[in-house]
């Protein structure tokens, strides 16, 4: 298998000399791209001649299998692996790598990246596609980049500018409105022993909410609930959030609700680099998601746009066939199972600003340019040294025209421990779309009610 090349797209060059603190809204001539040479959030229709192929509408339509029960079957079954990287060819392929897969599969004998047919199954629905194109010409960053204005939902800069305006594309994009889900953590001692902590996790847009009022409370994005349910010595602790858009004038809010002692308390650590819950210190709180929050500690510069390796229609790894003992090894998850396609990327690079503290002093995010989801992040330690690589198995929603995550892989190249957080495998019920909600489900007094045992 020949080399692909890494591509530096010449359309990126102005953005790339933009200002990272500011942003404005792109001209009508050039939002007019949007659903023509682009797609509706900002990708490129076309193929590259070789093994991406043009974007068609993605994949809109649920495989014969699939039952609605949330469980989304393979709809490729028949597609076989092309090839694998491995630490036989890694050199070959290097460029279409970031430095982070590099490490994992010269660190483990074992690591290989397994290459599929690269298939563009991502979409949204058609008011959000809708809704990003008005955007393009009306949202601008504010108050030094922390804010948006003029935003209420879909892709805010599907024409990014800089590098900032491209992570608050993955920060708000849209995830289905509202949705619940159960879900499983796991964080592997180096032999590959583990327990799972499981959450039963709550959605809501603000948007989406039953009595959404524009005028109330109009800086919250979205409301998150999340409730551990096993292992006993952790069930019925809760975390609430309400998510902020402008995190420097108005900080996340958060509590916490602790079973043990029946009390409602507020959480101002669950930002940044504050410990993640219940991951044993392997995570921070804006890991999850890959990243999330405020921007405000860290330059962001839009490196350039190439290709890259990444996990892509990741049905296989997440069958309900498989237990997490199936995918849950020494050092990784079992790389048999997963799938990796070649694709386009923006790869944004956070350096930390002079003056502030975060235990990640530059971050290399590369966000997949048909859902604006990041894909891989390489983070980097105070002394410049490669520690963290996070990966996500991302996987199109088709029932829901929503692209989302299997699960996300964070991994310590220093310790060779692992955190994998979204597992779905061996839980009922893992997915459910379109919840209505109100504003009386996420107030703090509703904590008590939720995290009774």
């Amino acid at each position: 298998m020949k080399t692909t090349r890494t591509l530096i797209y010449g359309a990126v060059t102005a953005a790339m000399m933009a200002s990272a603190n500011a942003g404005a809204a792109v001209g009508a001539e050039e939002a007019s791209k949007l659903g023509d040479t682009l797609t509706p959030i900002g990708a490129e229709k076309a193929g590259n001649g070789d093994e991406i192929p043009a974007w068609t509408g993605g994949l809109t339509e649920a495989p014969a299998g699939y039952k609605g029960d949330g469980r989304y079957v393979d709809p490729f079954p028949g597609d076989q692996e092309l090839f694998r990287i491995d630490q036989s060819n890694v050199d070959q392929y290097s460029d279409n790598l970031t430095p982070g897969q590099v490490a994992m599969i010269r660190k483990y004998d074992d690591y290989f990246m397994p290459v599929y047919e690269t298939r563009r199954t991502a979409t949204y629905p058609e008011f959000i596609q809708a809704k990003s194109k008005k955007n393009a010409t009306s949202v601008e960053l504010v108050e030094s980049g922390n804010g948006l204005q003029n935003y209420q939902t879909a892709i805010p800069f599907p024409i990014p500018q800089n590098g900032l305006e491209a992570i608050f594309n993955h920060i708000t994009r849209y995830r289905g409105g509202s949705f619940t889900r159960n879900v499983a953590q796991v964080t592997p001692q180096p032999n590959g022993d583990f327990s799972p902590v499981k959450f039963t996790e709550s959605f809501t847009e603000r948007v989406a909410l039953q009595d959404y009022d524009p005028a109330e409370d109009p800086n919250v994005m979205f409301y998150f609930k999340q409730t551990i349910t096993a292992p006993s010595r952790l069930a019925g602790n809760v975390l609430l959030v309400h998510e902020t858009i402008n995190q420097v004038k108005e900080p996340r809010r958060a509590w916490l609700y602790n079973s043990g002692q029946r009390r409602v308390r507020r959480a101002p650590n669950v930002a940044y680099d504050g410990p993640g819950t219940a991951a044993d210190g392997q995570r921070t709180s804006d890991n999850l998601d890959l990243y999330n929050g405020a921007p405000d500690k860290y330059n962001w510069e839009l490196v350039g746009k190439k290709e890259l390796y990444i996990p892509y229609n990741s049905y296989r790894i997440a069958s309900a066939d498989l237990s997490y003992t199936d995918i849950i090894k020494p050092g990784h998850v079992d790389q048999s199972l997963a799938r990796y396609e070649l694709h386009r990327v923006w790869h944004v690079r956070a350096t930390l600003k002079d003056g502030e503290r975060h235990i990640y002093q530059v971050r290399d995010f590369y966000i997949d340019e048909d859902t604006w989801q990041i894909a891989v992040v390489d983070h980097y330690d105070g002394k410049g040294n490669l520690w963290r690589v996070a990966e996500a198995h991302a996987m199109q929603i088709y029932d829901a025209k929503i692209p989302a995550y299997a699960f996300e892989t964070l991994y310590d190249l220093l310790s060779g421990r692992y955190l994998v957080m979204g597992l779905t495998n061996e839980e009922d019920n893992p997915y459910e779309y379109g919840t209505e909600r109100s504003s009386r489900e996420y107030t703090p007094a509703a904590l008590r009610r939720a995290g009774v045992r």
